[in-house]
């Protein structure tokens, strides 16, 4: 099957996830600057969403353009993937309402780490796909970075409910520092010589 639909699709839903999280953005009664300042942890929580939810879109871009073709079970891990990404508003909104609180940052980091782990599946469905000798195999290798990540927010979820959420949150933002320049692993795989 042709990857285009999946791409167009996926592209669509993300979007739709980013505009549903500036939605929860309000705008305050007021006219100061001053009335601005109940809501950095609802802005603070959207940038860092933003720029997670803008990371997968990236990577997920890249993804596919390593890909030749899709089959039934990549599309499932797609949906999957985008399932996980669509709880994203929620979790946003949560943390921000509550200033980083720990069962809410408990559940964004879990939502994290459940888009860590559909990302990663969605890669070793396209590579069983295409063959350990495919382009995307050699470009993820053995995936330190996707390893590191996971890891990070598997050690997030305790610490906020540890009442760590601030130390959760300086490993979720370690993940997004680590993933902000685009994965060149599949760049580099692709380019032309």
């Amino acid at each position: 099957m042709n990857k285009n639909r999946l791409e167009a699709f996926s592209d669509g839903v993300i979007a739709i996830i980013i505009t549903i999280m500036v939605l929860e953005i309000k705008v305050p009664h007021g006219e100061e600057l001053a009335d601005l300042q109940p809501l950095w942890p609802i802005v603070l929580s959207y940038v860092l969403s933003f720029v997670n939810v803008g990371i997968y879109w990236n990577n997920h871009h890249h993804l596919l353009h390593a890909t030749r073709h899709v089959n039934g079970g990549i599309l499932w891990a797609n949906l999957n993937l985008l399932f996980w990404l669509s709880l994203m508003p929620f979790a946003t909104a949560w943390v921000g309402e509550n200033h980083f609180a720990a069962t809410p940052m408990a559940l964004y980091a879990a939502d994290l780490l459940m888009c860590a782990i559909s990302y990663t599946l969605l890669q070793v469905c396209i590579i069983k796909a295409h063959g350990s000798e495919s382009l995307l195999s050699q470009a993820v290798g053995h995936d330190l970075k996707g390893k590191i990540s996971m890891a990070f927010y598997l050690s997030a979820v305790p610490l906020a409910l540890l009442g760590l959420p601030m130390l959760a949150g300086v490993l979720i933002l370690a993940v997004a520092l680590i993933w902000l320049i685009p994965d060149r692993r599949i760049e580099k795989k692709i380019a032309p010589e």
